[in-house]
C-alpha cells in the first residue's frame, strides 16, 4: 500500500523525505511535486526501476523520461559535453523549467529505454525535488499521469491515476504554475558529422520557458517548432 506524506508540515516531510529515500534504493517508484507539474521518479541507474516508470505511466522504451538533477555538476557528469550556449541558456533558466537533450556520457551504465544515445536532463526550481536529489542523485522523473492523462498538478491527481504502482507520494500541495518544462535539442552541437548542416538548437516543447525567452539568450540559433514562427 501506497504512503502518503504532506510535505508542507516538517514532521511529515522528515518522515516523507526518508520514505522516499528508502525507496528509490530499493528501485520502488515516488511521486514528488517539481516546480511545473507532479513527477513519477526513479533511480535512474536502476534499469529494472526505470521500466517500472514506463509500465506505471503505460509508456513504451521508445518514450524515455529525462533525468532531474540537484545542479549543474551532475548536468556535467551525465552529458558528453556542454556546449557554450547551452551553458548559457542554465545559467540564465536553471534552476527552471528548461529541459535540455544532449548526447549522453558513453560510459553511463544505464538504461532508460531507446534514447539513441541522449539524455533530456533538467534542474527544478522546487525545494523538496531538490533537496531529494541531493541525497539520491539523478533520478528518472516524468510527468505524474498516465499516458494521455493530463499532468497531474496534485498529489491526489497523480494518486487516482498512478494508485499504488507507487510507493511514496510526496505532497507539496498544488503546482506552482502547473506548466510543463520547456523541451530544447541540443544534441547537433556536439554532434557533429561530415553531411551535418549548421548546428541548430530545436524547439521540442514550448511550456514554462517561451521562445522569445530563449531566443533572448541564444538568438537565431533556436529553431522554431514546425508551424511556429
Amino acid at each position: 500500500m501506497s504512503s502518503v506524506f504532506d510535505c508542507r508540515d516538517e514532521a511529515q516531510l522528515l518522515a516523507g523525505m526518508r520514505h522516499a529515500r528508502q525507496a528509490i534504493a530499493r528501485g520502488e517508484l515516488i511521486v514528488m511535486p517539481t516546480d511545473t507539474v507532479y513527477g513519477i521518479a526513479a533511480d535512474a541507474f536502476t534499469p529494472a526501476a526505470v521500466q517500472k516508470l514506463l509500465d506505471a505511466k503505460g509508456r513504451g522504451r521508445d518514450q524515455p523520461p529525462p533525468v532531474l538533477v540537484a545542479g549543474q555538476a551532475a548536468l556535467a557528469a551525465l552529458v558528453e559535453e556542454i556546449p557554450e550556449p547551452v551553458q548559457k541558456l542554465v545559467d540564465a533558466f536553471w534552476p527552471g523549467g528548461l529541459t535540455i537533450v544532449l548526447p549522453a556520457q558513453p560510459s553511463l551504465a544505464w538504461d532508460l529505454g531507446d534514447t539513441l544515445g541522449t539524455v533530456a536532463v533538467r534542474m527544478p526550481d522546487q525545494r523538496v525535488a531538490l533537496e531529494l536529489l541531493e541525497e539520491t542523485g539523478p533520478l528518472a522523473v516524468s510527468s505524474a499521469n498516465l499516458t494521455g492523462e493530463p499532468a497531474a498538478t496534485s498529489a491526489q491527481d497523480a494518486e487516482r491515476m498512478l494508485g499504488d504502482s507507487v510507493s511514496v507520494y510526496l505532497d507539496g500541495g498544488m503546482s506552482e504554475t502547473g506548466v510543463a518544462s520547456t523541451i530544447i535539442d541540443a544534441t547537433s552541437l556536439v554532434r557533429r558529422g561530415d553531411d551535418a548542416g549548421e548546428p541548430r538548437i530545436r524547439l521540442l516543447r514550448e511550456g514554462a520557458v517561451t521562445m522569445e525567452q530563449l531566443r533572448g539568450v541564444v538568438g537565431e540559433l533556436l529553431d522554431a517548432p514546425d508551424g511556429a514562427a
